[in-house]
This record gives C-alpha cells, structure tokens and sequence, in this order.
C-alpha cells in the first residue's frame, strides 16, 4: 500500500524530468558536441545518452532505446565513438547542462536556497532507484555527482528519468506495444509529439507509422481515420501502460515521502515555469 496521494511520482516526475530532457532540445549541447567533431544531430542524440554505456553497439542502444529505428540508431553507433570517447561526450554533456540551464533559469536561480533544496531532495529519492533490469538508469547511477548543486539536480533528474524511463519500457513490452505502436498510440492520447518530427527524429518512415496504425485498429486500440485516435480500449490500455510506471516507479518517491514528493514537485514546477517562458521547448517537438 502506497503512503503517497494518488499519481504522486508522476506529477513529480511530470516536473523534474524536463529540467533533464531540456538538454536535448538545446543548441549548447550541439554547440559542444560539434567541438568535439560531431555534426549530424542524431549522432549527438544517440552520443550523449549512451555515453554512460561506454562505447557499445548498435544493439545496445536500440534495444535501451526502444522507440528508435534500428537503421537510424546503426547510421551512427558505433561510428560516433570514432569522433569521441564516451568520456569525451561525458564532459561535454555536462558542460552543455551548466550553460544550458544558466540561461534558462537565470544565475538568481542557480545560485538560490531552493536550487540547492532541489538538488538534495531528488539526491534523496534516488537513494532508492534500483538497478535491476535498468539498463540505463544502472549506467547513469555509476556516474558522480556534479558538486554544483544546478548540475547535481540535474545528474539527480537524469537518474530519475532513466529510472522511471527503464520501467515504461517494460509496462510497453507487457502491453504488446511495439516501438511504432508506442509513438501511434501515445500520440493518439493528445498528449504525443507532432507526427512529422517523430518520424523524423526516430527514423520512421510514414508506411511505418501507418501500418503500426493498421495493427493498433485490428487489435481495436484505434479507431478508423486519417488523424490517430484511441478507442475506448485503447485509452485503457495505455491507462494500464501509465499505472504500471507508477508502480514500477513508486519507490524513489516512497523513499522521499509525502512532504518531500510535495515539495520537489513544487520546486521542479517553479523551475520549469521559467525554463519553458525562455524558450526550453521547440513548438516543433511538442505541437500536433
């Protein structure tokens, strides 16, 4: 029985996790990767979020990846470590967190009480993250921690990410979504990203998309239409792919406590808040 209000850890998620992933969207980390000798921005997706694997294969990143085409994903892995080390990219992508979030949240921010608060409450929760079938959570966890309390929030935010990321994988497995019927039907809630710039970023082709559409309408997910939109037992499946997180994800945030989820959620919205009003997000990522 869970000691935490109901969705607790994914609200809390739903609000520190973009303080991770805004690194993706950011021209720093281009900017950095490029001094290094990358240049297409695929090869600096896949270089920076596998770093902490070391310098594996195409196998290992798309299966840790998931949603990505295993063409796309073999383009560039192994060839980005011919560029850069991992330890390289390692640096690097820290180096683009520290400009990136000083410029989203202001020197105010980074130098604040409640940075500094952030920083321990999420270094508390991932006391209790495990690394048990996490792949990627498991490699981020044997990383240190950054001194500065804007990067260690930002390490402790990676870790909680790959955590609960790791987890979905497996709710999605259970669900017998494969990596294109994952993206149709999680665009399909309203909540995805706009088509065009998933097939583009994943590797997909349109025939892909349309026949994992094709299979989600036989299994009765989806309903008939040119625009993807679940049916009645499609918005329940994907429920049960979010619950399952839930539950697979619950222990960092017990660890933390009710008054501690509740507080980082609130430090974590009032950071993103003003992240998101400097431009963190492309309209192009997250419009339909």
């Amino acid at each position: 029985m869970s000691t935490l209000p109901a969705r607790a850890e994914r609200r809390c998620h739903n609000a520190v996790n973009p303080l991770h992933s805004c690194l993706f969207f950011s021209p720093d980390l281009g900017a950095e990767l490029g001094k290094l000798g990358f240049e297409d921005p695929s090869a600096v997706y896949f270089a920076t979020r596998a770093a902490a694997f070391g310098p594996v294969g195409a196998g290992t990143v798309t299966a840790t990846f998931y949603n990505f085409n295993p063409a796309l994903v073999a383009e560039h892995v192994p060839a980005v470590w011919s560029v850069a080390s991992p330890e390289q990219v390692l640096g690097a992508r820290l180096r683009a967190a520290d400009t990136t979030l000083r410029r989203l949240l202001g020197e105010e921010f980074i130098a604040s009480d409640e940075m500094a608060e952030a920083a321990r409450l999420a270094l508390r929760a991932t006391e209790a993250c495990t690394p048990h079938a996490r792949p990627l959570y498991a490699a981020h966890a044997e990383l240190p921690v950054p001194d500065e309390p804007h990067l260690a929030f930002w390490h402790a935010a990676t870790l909680l990410r790959e955590h609960r990321g790791d987890a979905h994988l497996a709710a999605l497995l259970a669900a017998g979504l494969d990596p294109v019927e994952s993206l149709v039907s999680h665009t399909a809630t309203g909540k995805g990203m706009a088509i065009r710039w998933i097939l583009s970023s994943r590797g997909w082709r349109r025939t892909d998309w349309e026949a994992a559409s094709d299979r989600l309408r036989e299994r009765g997910l989806l309903v008939a239409g040119e625009e993807p939109a679940l049916t009645d037992a499609g918005t329940a499946l994907r429920a049960e792919v979010e619950e399952a997180t839930d539950r697979m994800d619950r222990a960092p945030y017990e660890h933390l406590g009710a008054e501690g989820v509740e507080r980082l959620t609130e430090l974590g919205r009032g950071f993103l808040f003003t992240a998101a009003s400097n431009g963190a997000f492309p309209s192009e990522a997250t419009g339909r």
